[in-house]
């Protein structure tokens, strides 16, 4: 079953794009992926339509086959916008060759260890402060709107949730993002009057959420290993399921970790097995997340593979649209070794348009269908009836 057609297409998702990549067999079988070029690399959707040469004539049940081409006519630049088109490209194949044999993506992974797979909610409240346009019900303006944020997760039947940094000292609450340059302070450095906000904001949601909500922080890249300390010292008499920190140095992040009294996650921006595996030999984190939109599943069921092998649970970074969802709930499903699975639940207009379905979440988790391919299929004709922002 060869395939004859590779091809890219985006639509205007708000405060951002929505990209997808699309291979076609002979036989007229259609496999998606959802990639991002939003929050990734800019480029990827021209590294997929350059790698096309490559793909089209191939076997489309020959997806091992096709990402060692792919990585090997890269092999001199496999990170970044090459890593993400081979995931991309990879995640298409695995759809279509799903639904060529008629069977659901997780059977080709192996098969499902678990008929539903543990969600949390992720940047709870922080797209309302972010993105008032986008999300503008419910306003979240003060720590009491953060409490009432996480009394909504409770009530939802949600029994975690994470955010990143919000800060309440001088008016309306605003993001804090240094580590990507909002604000512009290289420095990164942690001052009290910051961290003293993290404990009130962390503080907020648990006293809206209850002592059961599993809570979670992402400080994302946004201080160095000092700082990160600082605030894991603040926090300290807060219950926390977890600490996010992207640290690009293996043993700076084992420090951290041997220092803080919660567990750490991290590693969601790297992107193959090679990138992992010296956050493993030195017990960088409790949890690895994997980014499987940009890795490929069938790559990172190897680095879950290899993260078991340290005695390291896996989760999902996934906070795309709703394919992006259903992909990463195919890929939890499959491992053995899975802690818990990101989703957003602030969700814009345009995915009941673009989208032939959205994910089922039942009491906090997320049912696996058992139809064909990933379970949700983008369409077409709304996709390029709302053309992605330039």
């Amino acid at each position: 079953m060869k395939i004859t057609a590779l091809e890219t297409m985006a639509c205007d998702a708000g405060r951002r794009n929505y990209y997808f990549c699309k291979v076609t067999t002979e036989d007229g079988v259609e496999g998606w992926s959802e990639f991002d070029e939003s929050f990734g690399p800019p480029g990827v959707s021209l590294a997929i339509e350059r790698f096309a040469p490559f793909v089209i004539g191939e076997d489309v049940l020959a997806h091992e086959k096709i990402y060692a081409k792919l990585f090997n006519a890269k092999r001199t630049a496999t990170g970044a916008t090459s890593a993400l088109a081979a995931g991309a490209i990879e995640n298409a194949v695995l759809d279509a060759k799903a639904k060529t044999l008629g069977v659901p993506c997780h059977a080709i992974l192996g098969g499902k260890i678990r008929d539903s797979v543990r969600v949390y909610w992720s940047h709870c409240a922080f797209w309302q402060v972010n993105f008032p346009d986008d999300y503008p019900e419910p306003a979240i303006t003060t720590l009491d709107d953060i409490k009432a944020a996480g009394a909504r997760a409770r009530d939802m039947g949600f029994t975690a949730l994470k955010s990143g940094i919000l800060l309440s000292e001088d008016g309306p609450l605003k993001s804090w993002g240094a580590g990507f340059g909002r604000p512009f302070y290289p420095e990164l450095n942690m001052e009290k009057k910051i961290t003293r906000q993290i404990h009130a904001e962390y503080e907020a949601f648990r006293d809206g959420a209850g002592p059961d909500m599993d809570i979670l922080l992402d400080l994302n890249f946004n201080a160095k290993t000092e700082g990160f300390l600082q605030v894991i010292r603040a926090i300290s008499d807060l219950d926390m399921f977890w600490i996010e920190i992207d640290s690009d140095n293996p043993k700076a992040l084992a420090y951290i970790r041997d220092h803080s009294p919660f567990p750490i996650s991290s590693c969601e921006t790297l992107m193959g097995l090679r990138r992992f595996l010296p956050y493993f030999d030195n017990q960088s984190m409790d949890v690895a997340i994997i980014d499987a939109v940009w890795n490929g599943i069938w790559q990172s069921m190897k680095i879950a593979a290899a993260a078991d092998a340290f005695e390291v649970n896996v989760a999902p970074h996934n906070f795309y649209g709703h394919l992006a969802t259903m992909m990463n709930a195919h890929f939890a499903c499959a491992v053995p070794n899975l802690r818990i699975v990101e989703t957003d639940i602030d969700r814009i207009a345009i995915d009941s348009v673009v989208f032939d379905g959205e994910p089922e979440i039942v009491d906090g988790y997320l049912v696996l269908p058992d139809t064909p391919g990933w379970g949700i299929t983008p369409i077409e004709e709304a996709i390029r009836e709302n053309p992605p922002k330039t």
